[in-house]
């Protein structure tokens, strides 16, 4: 589609977002497993175009507009899209199970996702250190969580999986290694990593993360 028409103009939503933001590759992902028609413009974060600053008085990405609607929470985001789109459905109908699930994802949003942030983009080489050994030290404490289930607290791919699996293909760029006892996080990579569709939402920089 023509980058001239405006915005709040086109037949499909719209997601701005970079290439390697793991909060937009979750909101990517959610895109192909419903299979939303999307158009993603991929975006400088140090050079903003001008109308998605006129639409988000944050100037963050990721930002989702629908039409007059305009999104840049990304759990409101996500959570958006599983109800718009509820085929299939990636956040249980059960309110105890939907409240734990809330819970990790915004727990993975705020906790997690800026450690790979400190590991990716800052250069003290001591926040670096610390940051990695504070988020394995945070998937080595979850290992007993991917033994009991198929998927994480579920036995059906969730929002959650969504999530975690974005954390974990970043790995390897972001040098964390696991151990041997971290043998149910592996299995989950390849139950979770080797879906179709998560091929599919990766960018050619993501790509570039595991070659």
């Amino acid at each position: 589609m023509s980058s001239d028409v405006p915005v709040t103009k086109r037949s499909v939503m719209v997601l701005f977002t970079d290439s390697t933001n793991p909060l937009g590759h979750r909101i990517r992902l959610v895109a192909k497993e419903k299979d939303i028609p999307m158009d993603v413009i991929m975006t400088d974060p140090n050079d903003l175009p001008e109308d998605l600053l006129e639409l988000n008085p944050y100037g963050t990405l990721p930002t989702l507009v629908d039409r007059d609607l305009t999104l840049y929470d990304p759990q409101v985001i996500l959570e958006y899209l599983d109800e718009r789109f509820p085929h299939p459905p990636l956040m249980s109908v059960d309110p105890i199970s939907k409240a734990r699930s809330r819970q990790m994802l915004r727990q993975i949003e705020t906790e997690w996702y800026p450690l790979v942030d400190v590991i990716m983009a800052n250069e003290n080489e001591g926040e670096v250190q610390q940051a990695r050994r504070e988020l394995q030290e945070r998937l080595i404490q979850l290992i007993p969580v991917f033994e009991h289930k198929d998927f994480f607290m579920s036995d059906d791919y969730s929002l959650v999986d969504v999530s975690m699996s974005v954390l974990l293909w970043r790995l390897p760029v972001l040098g964390i290694e696991l151990p041997k006892s971290a043998k149910p996080i592996f299995d989950y990579c390849d139950k979770v990593l080797e879906r179709e569709l998560f091929a599919e939402s990766l960018t050619d920089d993501e790509l570039d993360m595991r070659d």
